[in-house]
């Protein structure tokens, strides 16, 4: 615990346009792992635009280290089979709340982060000022699977006497 620079809250809201895995339809889960952390949404059950609305929290030692998303789809007599996968770093969100920003219009957008190489957004990622809290909203372009996106949100939790932000 002594070298945790904080939690980061991963709001997983949606899947959209997810790839068909079952005859019809797929039972879209995700999995994020960051380092040996691996946590893992609810099923929703024939479903190629699932809605999780699930906040899962990371414990963030190693910044450094890449957040990695899987999209598989429940099989019941069979192994799970992929869906696709995202990886993003949360170096620009930790560069705006070093920013220690105070008393900005809720909505404010302190930086913008452009789809590139080095990520998998597939639309421009806006770090916003809500609430007097900061926000990353990001639509997470899957790889290695024929088509889907995954809608993400953002959030910084404070730990008290951590060495972190």
């Amino acid at each position: 615990m002594e070298n945790l620079m904080g939690l980061l809250r991963l709001h997983v809201l949606k899947g959209v346009n997810l790839a068909i895995r079952d005859v019809m339809s797929s039972d879209p889960y995700v999995i994020v792992r960051m380092g040996k952390q691996k946590l893992k949404t609810r099923v929703v059950k024939q479903n190629v635009n699932p809605e999780w609305n699930e906040d899962l929290t990371l414990s963030v030692a190693d910044p450094s280290l890449p957040i990695k998303l899987s999209v598989y789809d429940r099989d019941t007599f069979s192994l799970d089979d992929k869906m696709g996968d995202a990886e993003f770093h949360i170096n620009p969100f930790l560069e705006a709340l070093r920013m220690r920003l105070q008393g900005l219009p809720s909505g404010t957008i302190i930086t913008k982060v452009q789809p590139n190489r080095d990520n998998c957004l597939s639309e421009e990622s806006h770090i916003v000022w809500i609430n007097g809290k900061v926000v990353q909203n990001m639509v997470l372009r899957l790889r290695n699977v024929e088509r889907g996106e995954v809608e993400i949100q953002l959030e910084w939790i404070h730990i008290p006497n951590s060495r972190g932000i």
